[in-house]
């Protein structure tokens, strides 16, 4: 059955080892490489490399594995890593709109930057960028049983960070800011009735959504967790960490569960 799969691929395989398989995606359709990703995982490779890849969508998508490992070199295209669960993926290069959208659990590092709407309603794991995010990084995020999702921009974000966020760890530190530059837009949090953010720059109170407090007071407990997260994030980018983590970090939280319940209740 292997051989079966691996002959029908053709010249997709440029290079096999015993746990390990590179696929040349130039000029490759998304459907049919999408569908050649999920045998090699289904035939046990622990790690899938993706050379030439142009904006081909979907990739990771929907794929439960624990102990696998997709490596993705250009650009991947939309919704990289939707519905995914467990699988590690990295990138290296940029990454376009919708990353880990509605994400379960695994871990996905995009070394460039990344485009809108990434974690949309992303319930667990984590996604680590190392340049910019667009708008709407975190929109509709939220927290699912025992899982708290965690998303981090080392670069700055767009208008509506957090919105209608409803749980998770959004933390965006403003790494390589240009100068006037600000961390983040306009409307932060709003909508948001769950979940916290960290920002390493004060946002005017006039970027903030109406349904945001902010403070530069962090518990300890809270410290602890966002320095793990932040040590991690150093780890897999080689950034100072004892630099970042001294830096003054403010806190944005929602007001209100239940932002909206005036529109609803009479």
């Amino acid at each position: 059955m292997a051989e079966l799969i691996e002959s029908q691929m053709g010249n997709l395989i440029c290079q096999r080892e015993e746990n390990r398989v590179v696929l040349d995606c130039y000029g490759v359709h998304y459907q049919e490489l999408n569908a050649r990703v999920r045998d090699l995982a289904k035939l046990g490779y622990k790690t899938i490399e993706l050379k030439n890849v142009n904006g081909q969508r979907y990739i990771g998508t929907g794929i439960a594995s624990k102990d696998l490992k997709i490596r993705v070199f250009g650009t991947a295209g939309n919704d990289l890593s939707a519905f995914m669960d467990g699988p590690m993926v990295e990138v290296f290069g940029n990454a376009q709109d919708a990353v880990s959208n509605t994400m379960n659990s695994g871990k996905v590092i995009i070394y460039g930057d990344a485009g809108d709407v990434i974690g949309y309603g992303m319930r667990g794991g984590k996604l680590f960028i190392k340049g910019r995010a667009g708008y709407r990084v975190g929109i509709h995020m939220k927290a699912y049983g025992n899982q708290v999702p965690v998303v981090v921009v080392g670069g700055t974000v767009r208008d509506f960070l957090g919105e209608y966020m409803a749980g998770g760890i959004l933390v965006v530190l403003g790494l390589e800011k240009e100068p006037g530059e600000k961390l983040v837009g306009n409307w932060v949090g709003t909508g948001m009735h769950g979940g916290i953010i960290y920002v390493r720059e004060e946002p005017e109170r006039h970027q903030l959504g109406k349904e945001v407090g902010i403070t530069d007071k962090i518990e300890p407990k809270e410290m602890e967790t966002l320095g793990a997260i932040v040590q991690e994030y150093c780890a897999d980018f080689s950034v100072n960490f004892e630099e970042l983590i001294t830096s003054s970090f403010f806190k944005l939280f929602p007001v209100s569960t239940r932002p909206y319940k005036k529109l609803y209740v009479y």
